[in-house]
């Protein structure tokens, strides 16, 4: 597996689109740290793109190498090789290579400008973090969608309306439910139905460890009672954590069972 990881890594690597990538993150950062020093205050501006951005790029990126680098696929189908090798090895050489452009593109200027010297610098790093959760998650539903679908239409059809699903709608749904039912407790149903989605579940925990839990309206209380102890911040992490495992997992057996 480490063989199809390293060259599906370097072959994603070589791609233009991972420069582009990279250099929009850099100039991003350059960019915002210019405009304000504020090292906490672009964090926070930071997180609105990245909380979108990143499960969208993640997502087109998984489904366009899948379909571009199918033929390829099947000729390492026909080698001597487990199914699930190939897949994985794939999958985690798309999202290494992502996960690193979004690592250097943010943290060389970030570094440039004193982090080490911050006190936003765990701010900044569960900023990272969340978002290499996020290149992990939706990269790995990209590919199950993708395995799931022989029609590339419907595949990026379907993979785009995932992530506007739990980017938009979802909120939508969730806000609207509030609403309705206001009258009842709805407390243990806030917490569960934030964690039912990884975009929500980063942006809740990355606001109140910034301190602006007033951002997340009158529920903002119960967030800020759970998410913002360390108890909670690592039954967060380890959510975020169950939400790669399982769509990898998924991808291992479906790759299996797939007649190709």
């Amino acid at each position: 597996m480490l063989k199809i990881l390293k060259y599906s890594f370097y072959d994603l690597m070589r791609s233009r689109w991972s420069y582009v990538y990279f250099l929009f993150y850099l100039a991003l950062g350059f960019v915002l740290l210019f405009l304000n020093n504020d090292l906490s205050k672009a964090v926070i501006t930071l997180m609105n793109v990245i909380i979108v951005l990143v499960p969208l790029i993640g997502t087109i990126f998984g489904v366009m190498y899948f379909y571009n680098s199918k033929e390829f696929t099947e000729l390492l189908l026909a080698q001597p090789l487990r199914r699930s090798t190939i897949f994985l090895g794939q999958y985690f050489g798309v999202a290494g290579s992502l996960t690193l452009s979004l690592f250097l593109g943010l943290g060389v200027p970030f570094i440039l400008y004193g982090l080490f010297r911050s006190d936003a610098i765990f701010n900044f790093t569960l900023l990272l973090v969340t978002g290499a959760f996020l290149t992990f998650i939706f990269t790995a539903l990209a590919f199950n969608i993708a395995l799931s679908n022989e029609n590339r239409i419907k595949g990026f059809g379907y993979a785009v309306l995932l992530w506007l699903f739990l980017a938009v709608i979802y909120d939508g749904l969730f806000l609207l439910s509030l609403i309705v039912f206001e009258e009842y407790p709805l407390d243990t149903f806030s917490l569960a139905a934030t964690m039912f989605n990884p975009i929500d579940l980063s942006r809740t925990l990355i606001l109140l460890k910034l301190d602006i839990s007033a951002l997340l309206g009158y529920t903002g209380a119960v967030f800020k009672k759970f998410f913002g102890t360390d108890f909670g911040l690592l039954v967060s992490l380890v959510v975020l954590l169950f939400w790669t495992i399982l769509p990898i997992w998924r991808l291992a057996i479906k790759s299996k069972r797939k007649d190709f």
